[in-house]
């Protein structure tokens, strides 16, 4: 079984050369998803809390039209601006990745595109 493109027009479109996701087999490896709208393309505003939130749900979407769930994730790697950040956002992660979280790491970064907080990226398995 070759690799599938995922891709939908519910989280913010790739914004380079690169997929929203990748499938192979029972696997999905996301992209890093930014707190963009996805109808807009802007940058939620409210801060690390609002983007947070979003990233979570682009990264939910993408999971979806891989045929996953955030249920299903194995691992996220998030990449945040500010360290200090870090007990809001695992707060607002502990919403989403509430029973059976997944593995994780977590690096400060010195930029993001578009200048955004955060960024994150999964590998999920389709059940």
């Amino acid at each position: 079984m070759g690799k599938l493109i995922v891709s939908t027009k519910k989280a913010p479109a790739a914004i380079g050369p690169y997929s929203q996701a990748v499938r192979l087999g029972n696997l999905v490896f996301t992209s890093g998803q930014i707190p963009a709208d996805p109808a807009s393309g802007e940058i939620v505003p409210g801060g690390v809390e609002a983007q947070a939130r979003q990233v979570l749900k682009n990264l939910g979407e993408v999971l979806s039209a891989s045929g996953a769930s955030l249920d299903n994730v194995l691992k996220t790697t998030l990449f945040i601006k500010n360290m200090d950040d870090f007990a809001l956002i695992n707060t607002i992660y502990a919403e989403f990745f509430n029973n059976e979280p997944p593995a994780r790491s977590c690096v400060e970064v010195a930029r993001l595109p578009k200048d955004v907080l955060i960024e994150m990226e999964a590998v999920a398995y389709i059940p």
